[in-house]
Order: structure tokens, then C-alpha cells, then sequence
């Protein structure tokens, strides 16, 4: 089903992050520009929905989802490929009928999908998690034309990512409830080799979500619980902080003609009731001014 729904505020873009969709996400998630659409796409994992915002109209649109979505990604098809509890699929915007296409998992019910990527060739990387956020039997796979192959990255509760770095080298993943994220060198033959610590969150900063690389390779991750996005350098040194008025900021994405607007998915998810009037924007879409532009997003060759 397709809701339309106009947003508030989606004007021009502040410094300072600026709330241009009150969509109310449970738990927003899994931003990406599409550029042919010239519109933005993320997913409310808990409320089951995946939303397109049009920043050049201000319009919002979103569709339900049969189960659980963790994210959604354009492919070289014109079409879409999304994480749901139960496999990737694909998805027909027009229809809204979604098509199974792997079910790496199908043996781990209390498992789900949870973040993407897509590599300079195509190739589409995501992660699981323990639904239940307890269990240590995430995994990261990379699909490609039609080869589905697990990582074989250490397993953890939750992954989020990965993300690539500009040249495709460089892989980043996050174990969110250990407050670390890793680097993973990717060969020439697409083997990862020599993880090594990255960035380790420090207590009481919230923690690391969906990680995004911007076009000088820097990286930017979303904190849980922590109120801001934060980038760091290719080496692991802070480089800015954006501070947000909700707690859960989720993941960033680059969009706009020039890829210079930064968007940020949050959630109210875990926030009680005294939060929730206390932070009236949680689970919003949020604009603002990254001072970098971000990279062009590869499609997914998934057939």
C-alpha cells in the first residue's frame, strides 16, 4: 500500500541539523540517495515501511513492507533490492510486490537483515543480527550477480554497515553493542584480509550505528543513544561532531544534485514516554550541512 504524506520544514538546509519530514520512525534507518529518482529512501525497520522522501517537492511517500525491511538499495534494473527478516528481496515500487531472491539465513529465525552497501562493482554488501540483540550470530555476506558469499568477519549481535571507502579497498564494519568499528583490507580478488581496529566509541558517547563514507574518505557514523553523527579521518582521529535534538541518530547518507545536503535517519525506538515528549522530533527525517560533499552510490548488480 502507498501512503503519501506531506513533511514540514523541507526548505533550504541549515548548519545545524534541521528536522524536514516528521515521519515518526520507530527506527529509521538505512538512508541512500537515488540519483535517478533525485530522492531520498530509507526504511522503518520496527514499523515495517520503507519511505522515499522528494526534497525538490517536499513530498514523502512510503510503502509497508511484508516483514521486517533493514534497508533498501537501487539496483542495475531500474528496480530495488531490500533486506527483510527473511532474505533479500526485490522490490517493485510501482506494485509494491516484493520478490525473494536469497535466503542466507533461513535456519536462524530470531535473525534479520540490518544495514547495506554496495562496492564500486557492483557488488552488495549487508549484514544480520540477533533480533533479540543478545546472541553473538550476526554475519556480513557480499552479493554479486547472483553469488551470494559470507564474509567470514568475526560474528557479532548487531553489524551495521558496511561501508566502502572511495577506492573500494577499504571495508568498514561496525559491532554496534561493542562500541567498536572495524577495517577490513578487501584484495584484489575480493578476499578480506588484516582487520585492525578502527574507532572505539568511549563510554557515554552513545553507540556506533550505520557507518557512511564521504568523497575524502572520511568516515561518518550515527551514535545511538549519543545525539550526534560524528566523522572521523582515514587514520581513526575525530574530525567533527554534529550535534542532533534526538538521541538516536541512526545513519548518514550524501544527497542532493551535488551530493552536499547531508540527511540523517533517528528513531524513537527505546525511548520512554517522558523522552518522547522531551524529544518531540525523534524518529524524524533530519537535513544539514556536512561541509563535504559525499560519493556516488554504485547499483547493485544483483541478477
Amino acid at each position: 500500500m502507498i501512503i503519501s504524506s506531506t513533511p514540514a520544514g523541507a526548505d533550504a538546509v541549515a548548519s545545524q541539523p534541521q528536522s524536514i519530514w516528521g515521519v515518526g520512525a520507530i527506527l529509521g534507518e538505512g538512508p541512500v540517495w537515488v540519483a535517478r529518482d533525485a530522492a531520498l529512501w530509507f526504511v522503518d525497520i520496527k514499523d515495517r515501511r520503507i519511505h522515499r522522501f522528494d526534497p525538490e517537492l517536499g513530498v514523502g511517500r512510503s510503502w509497508d513492507a511484508p516483514a521486517q525491511v533493514g534497508w533498501i538499495v537501487p539496483t542495475d534494473d531500474g528496480l530495488f533490492a531490500t533486506g527483510l527478516q527473511s532474505g533479500v528481496h526485490r522490490f517493485d515500487p510501482a506494485s509494491g510486490d516484493f520478490t525473494l531472491l536469497h535466503a542466507p539465513e533461513a535456519h536462524l529465525p530470531g535473525n534479520r537483515l540490518n544495514d547495506a552497501a554496495v562496492d564500486p562493482l557492483g557488488g552488495l554488501w549487508f549484514g544480520s543480527m540477533d533480533d533479540a540483540e543478545e546472541a553473538d550470530s550476526g554475519r556480513f555476506y557480499r552479493l554479486h550477480k547472483g553469488v551470494l558469499v559470507e564474509s567470514g568477519l568475526a560474528r557479532v549481535s548487531i553489524t551495521n554497515g558496511p561501508a566502502l571507502s572511495p577506492h573500494g579497498r577499504s571495508l568498514y564494519h561496525t559491532d554496534t553493542l561493542g562500541k567498536r568499528i572495524w577495517r577490513t583490507r578487501i584484495a584484489d580478488d575480493g578476499a578480506l584480509h588484516d582487520t585492525s581496529l578502527f574507532v572505539e566509541i568511549e563510554e557515554g558517547a552513545g553507540y556506533p550505528d550505520g557507518p557512511t563514507v564521504d568523497a575524502e574518505g572520511c568516515l561518518w557514523t550515527g551514535l545511538f543513544a549519543g545525539w550526534a553523527a560524528r566523522r572521523y579521518d582515514p587514520a581513526g582521529k575525530l574530525m567533527t561532531e554534529v550535534r542532533f535534538p534526538v538521541a538516536n541518530v541512526t545513519k548518514i547518507a550524501f544527497g542532493g544534485a551535488d551530493l552536499s545536503v547531508g540527511y540523517a535517519t533517528t528513531a524513537r525506538k527505546g525511548l520512554t514516554d517522558r523522552q518522547l515528549v522531551e524529544q518531540p522530533l525523534a524518529g524524524d527525517l533530519f537535513a544539514f550541512d556536512p561541509g563535504v560533499r559525499g560519493l556516488p552510490g554504485p547499483l547493485a548488480a544483483i541478477s
